[in-house]
């Protein structure tokens, strides 16, 4: 039977899933989508639907792409067998695969200056965190495709290690071969989980493990990732997402540090999947102005790369079921022998060009060695890791000491909730950051009632409202061209017209200071993935920044057109972490972020402040005309 699939021309899958003893072999007709709520999902049980899920579907969200015409494919699974696995590799070819005309496509100059430019130019600019550029290695087979397919797959189910899934897609127009380390989501009887991965130590050389695990670059590429798995997991968790692990993923070229995050659903699994496009890991953060960047910098279509393969059908109870690798580490080859193999690298703040196109040597490693484009991992070109030994478990642990606990723990629904925030509701405005969703349910944990609204959806009456939260959002607050921030900038004029209460938070606390008449001002260093400790207000505080700009002020109580008000600010350059005022506060910082340790207990601090009727800290025993007013 399993010699019948790889030798016929139906289209058919093979898939191995991590530390399965067995090979999966899906066949069926294929078809095509338009849209990820166009896949087939009936009353069967088992799996019914395989989908090749492109990168340009992005723009099922409307978010920027370059739009390259390649099809969402999906098998109408007729048949699902199994096989053992060593049954599966006495069927597949072991031969030389014959390729030449290889290299990539973008040499190693062009995508060191292409680092550059998005350091400069995007993270520089407040555009975002992190971001994912990618470049494609190309050659041509003259071995059989088919042949070389299924060569290439048989090596890295005996060579790779660690994968998620490894598999092989024929869909009758090409083979997608890959061995990808991470899960983007899936959907498991109600438990939906998704998986970060980020940071890559390099086998190749040695090298140490601890010293890896301590890299400040290292562990806060997955910090960024974490959180903006958070906000995906807020969007499609009724809950939101608790945080497990750290973890080390092993493969045979390299090894990532990981986290699981794990919540509940009620919603469709192509929803979910529509929810989540795509991960930050090959896209970057904030997740729309990623998009954007992805297009400006890359300028061409990423066909299948950073989009996903899912598995969608209905378990024994009748209940919908998703499993979604991420499509990286793969190559796509076609009939006539193209070769393609993309791979991308994570730029953040600490970045160097250099480093970057190392990574993406050793992420197309594995690949490139099943298809005779490296040499075979061997004792002699490569160090084994004890991930077991104590002092790597204690250093994987520490990770966590510095985060917020809120995320870590299991929370039961609804949380306790406080007294003063009972029946009262809120409305979050998002400025394109959605770090508005993970925001929404640290206030529904206080006990609030929580709407939260997309900037460019029609203003809802805000004094229906007893607390409005204009949110964050990339880009520079003084640039009247970015239509969120002029957005922001109308929900924030009518709740100070108002009076009642607002917290603004980063990006809105910038505008909220240029509208107080404080300076903004471009930091020469990125505060993007940071954490620091902070006095705020005379309270030390463990927070974490996502910013480049920032306001300025060289004393603590300023006299505005909107009353006095208060600001905790560095000492050393006068930044403005946060500020209060009557009826309103705004803090730089994101209170909602996993690197907030204490972020829950600053947004208890300042609504109760904000909600509680009476209470006015900005109200000092001083005469106005003591205070300094704002030179703007």
């Amino acid at each position: 039977m399993f010699t019948r699939i790889i030798t016929g021309e139906r289209p058919f899958a093979l898939l191995r899933r991590e530390g399965a003893d067995e090979v999966e072999a899906l066949t069926g007709d294929l078809a095509v989508a338009g849209t990820l709520a166009e896949l087939p999902l009936d009353a069967r049980t088992g799996p019914q639907t395989l989908a090749l899920v492109p990168y340009r579907q992005i723009m099922e969200r409307g978010f920027e792409t370059v739009d390259d015409g390649t099809p969402m494919e999906f098998l109408r699974i007729a048949e699902a067998t199994a096989h053992p696995v060593g049954d599966v590799l006495r069927a597949l070819p072991d031969v030389p695969i014959v390729t030449e005309s290889a290299g990539f496509d973008v040499d190693d100059d062009a995508y060191a200056r292409e680092v550059e430019s998005v350091l400069r130019e995007e993270i520089g600019r407040g555009e975002g965190a992190n971001f994912v550029i990618h470049r494609t290695w190309n050659a041509t087979v003259r071995t059989d495709p088919r042949t070389a397919a299924l060569a290439a797959f048989r090596r890295l189910l005996t060579e790779e290690r660690g994968a998620y899934w490894t598999f092989l897609v024929w869909t009758g127009t090409r083979y997608l071969i890959g061995a990808t380390p991470e899960r983007h989501v899936s959907v498991d009887r109600g438990l939906v989980m998704m998986n970060p991965i980020s940071g890559t130590f390099r086998h190749a050389g040695g090298g140490d493990l601890l010293r890896f695990l301590a890299d400040p670059k290292e562990r806060d590429e997955l910090y960024m990732v974490l959180d903006e798995e958070l906000k995906m997991m807020a969007t499609v968790a009724e809950g939101g997402g608790q945080v497990l692990g750290p973890y080390l993923k092993e493969m045979s070229h390299l090894t990532h540090t990981e986290y699981l995050l794990a919540g509940r659903t009620t919603r469709d699994v192509r929803e979910v999947l529509r929810e989540t496009m795509f991960a930050p890991t090959v896209t970057g953060s904030p997740i729309e102005n990623a998009a954007r960047v992805i297009a400006r910098h890359e300028r061409r279509g990423r066909r299948y790369y950073a989009g996903v393969l899912a598995l969608l059908g209905r378990d024994a109870d009748g209940g919908q079921s998703l499993d979604a690798p991420i499509l990286i580490r793969t190559a796509e080859l076609s009939p006539a022998g193209e070769l393609r193999v993309p791979v991308g690298a994570t730029l953040v703040r600490h970045s160097t060009p250099a480093g970057e196109v190392a990574e993406t040597y050793a992420k197309a490693a594995g690949v490139l060695t099943a298809l005779g484009l490296r040499p075979r991992v061997t004792a002699e070109t490569t160090t084994t890791h004890d991930h077991d030994h104590p002092a790597v478990r204690r250093a994987l642990a520490a990770r966590n000491d510095r985060l917020a606990r809120f995320w870590l723990d299991d929370r039961a629904a609804g949380g306790s909730g406080t007294p003063v925030f009972a029946g009262r509701r809120a409305l979050i405005v998002d400025g394109e950051d959605t770090f508005t969703g993970m925001l929404a349910h640290q206030l529904r944990a206080l006990g609030l009632e929580v709407t939260v609204r997309p900037w460019h959806t029609p203003s809802p009456d805000l004094d229906a409202f007893d607390l409005v939260v204009p949110g964050p959002g990339p880009g520079d607050p003084a640039d009247p061209a970015f239509p969120p921030g002029a957005a922001l900038r109308a929900v924030i004029a009518g709740r100070l017209a108002s009076g009642r209460p607002m917290l603004a938070v980063c990006l809105s606390h910038q505008l909220l200071s240029g509208m107080l008449g404080l300076p903004l001002h471009r930091r020469d260093a990125p505060y993007q993935g940071m954490q620091r400790d902070i006095s705020l207000f005379g309270t030390m505080r463990r927070v974490g920044f996502y910013s480049t700009y920032t306001a300025l002020s060289g004393v603590d109580l300023v006299r505005t057109p909107h009353g006095p008000v208060e600001l905790s600010r560095d000492p050393a350059d006068g930044a403005v972490h946060a500020l209060r005022g009557p009826g309103f506060a705004g803090v730089q910082f994101h209170p909602e972020s996993v690197l907030s340790q204490d972020g829950l207990a600053v947004l208890t601090g300042l609504l109760t402040t904000l909600l509680e009727p009476g209470s006015a800290p900005t109200q000092k025993s001083v005469s106005d005309s003591h205070i300094p007013a704002v030179r703007g």
